[in-house]
């Protein structure tokens, strides 16, 4: 228990609207930054998960249905090819976006900045 109150962190909506925003951006992510970039958004849906868990969303079907995408997306593993990163990094970042929405519509969290 101790581990997992050492690991937790904070809610942070304006990293995860950055994190976002960079994923579906015009400009795509460098290939090199695939990867970081991947991992924060699997972060972020982890969090976004658990709080819609945690608050009973899942009984909503337009959030249940976001929920299991975002499980989906953060089990698999980024492509090695630099357009099919881009495209499993853009899929994170709207589910994200889709799912912050659900939650805020829903009132299991605030709007974030």
């Amino acid at each position: 228990m101790l581990e997992k109150l050492r690991d937790w962190q904070p809610f942070d909506g304006g990293a995860l609207l950055d994190d976002v925003a960079a994923a579906l951006d015009d400009v795509p992510p460098a290939k090199e930054d695939t990867e970081e970039l991947a991992e924060r958004l699997r972060g972020h849906l982890m969090q976004l998960v658990n709080i819609a868990v945690a608050g009973e969303a899942e009984q909503d079907t337009a959030a249940a249905q976001l929920i299991e995408q975002a499980r989906m997306l953060r089990a698999d593993d980024v492509p090695g090819d630099h357009r099919k990163a881009v495209g499993h990094l853009r899929r994170m970042g709207w589910t994200a976006s889709e799912l912050l929405e659900q939650l805020v519509a829903m009132k299991h969290l605030k709007e974030a900045a």
